[in-house]
């Protein structure tokens, strides 16, 4: 599989190089930035450790060059600032993302090809992929709430002391502030988290709130994200690239599940070869799916508020 990585110059693309160079399962890693050179450092740079990790190729390209990849993996973007929410990017983010979509068409992509929108707000910009380059359903999609859940997850292990690996918890709906927590199906080690004396709904809402701040916190710590979205990124082209079957919550346009349509947020997904093999409608607490919908409203709402295209 060859995956192009747009916005490869930066600190999400070039992590998101480095996790797949490690992790050893795609053949092919194309590294494309606006700032040339940076992309340039970044392959020559990953290509010097190609000994110590695998036999991939690696290297930074033009578009031309990109057009018969297998998945492009969008990471471009503007940064968010500390106290700015991911949907206060839309306006800054939303013209150089259609720029992006607009050399993508004109590249003549493979009929086949998948697109995974990491660059925030992810729902938004997700939804206008899937709107603007004509592919099918299941070849658009976001990180979604992937990297939500992994913080979750792995904050619930740290403060319980528990093997982070053994924890899982699943964050769904939007990528932002609307985001839903899932303690119906929260785990360690398969059992319910909900029957340790420590996880009590007090317990539950500090710790949500710790994720919901999390990536502001590293926003103003180091600037920005990086190692924890690019294992995130890792698992979804691993899902792909080797038929896993992996339930997922990344976001893409939903066609029915949870009775919402026609709106791009996260849902437990199956993620394959295909793309997106489709949406699983797991039985949730009631509050949960009032969350869900909420989520949706929210974003139908700052969808009629995107600039109007030329």
């Amino acid at each position: 599989m060859k995956v192009c990585i747009i916005g490869g110059g930066g600190r999400v693309g070039a992590s998101a190089a480095f996790a797949l160079q490690c992790g050893g399962v795609v053949a092919e890693i194309q590294l494309l930035d606006a700032n040339s050179t940076q992309a340039e450092g970044e392959a020559l740079d990953l290509l010097h450790g190609a000994a110590l990790a695998a036999d991939q190729r690696l290297y930074a390209a033009d578009y031309s060059r990109a057009a018969d990849s297998d998945l492009f993996v969008i990471t471009a973007g503007l940064r968010r600032q500390p106290d700015e929410s991911r949907l206060d990017l839309l306006r800054r983010n939303v013209a150089l993302f259609l720029q992006i979509l607009d050399r993508l068409k004109a590249a003549n992509l493979r009929p086949e090809a998948q697109v995974l929108v990491v660059s925030n707000p992810v729902d938004v910009l997700t939804q206008l992929a899937f709107r603007y380059l004509g592919l099918p359903w299941h070849q658009v999609y976001g990180l979604g709430t992937l990297l939500d859940s992994a913080r979750l997850s792995s904050l619930i292990a740290e403060q319980l002391r528990l093997a982070p690996t053994q924890v899982k918890a699943l964050v769904l709906g939007e990528h932002g502030d609307s985001m839903v927590p899932i303690w119906s199906s929260a785990t360690v080690q398969g059992l319910p988290l909900s029957s340790l004396p420590q996880c009590t709904p007090s317990f539950q809402t500090a710790i949500f709130d710790r994720t919901k701040g999390s990536g502001a916190q590293v926003i103003r710590l180091k600037g920005g994200a990086g190692w924890a979205v690019a294992l995130a990124i890792r698992d979804v082209v691993h899902a792909v690239a080797l038929d896993q079957h992996r339930l997922l919550p990344v976001s893409s346009l939903l066609q029915g599940a949870y009775d919402l349509r026609d709106i791009c947020l996260s849902v437990p997904t199956v993620m394959g070869r295909r793309g997106l093999e489709r949406h699983l409608e797991l039985k949730l607490w009631p509050k949960e799916i009032t969350g869900l919908q909420n989520s949706a409203r929210a974003l139908r709402n700052t969808l009629t508020q995107l600039p109007a295209r030329d």
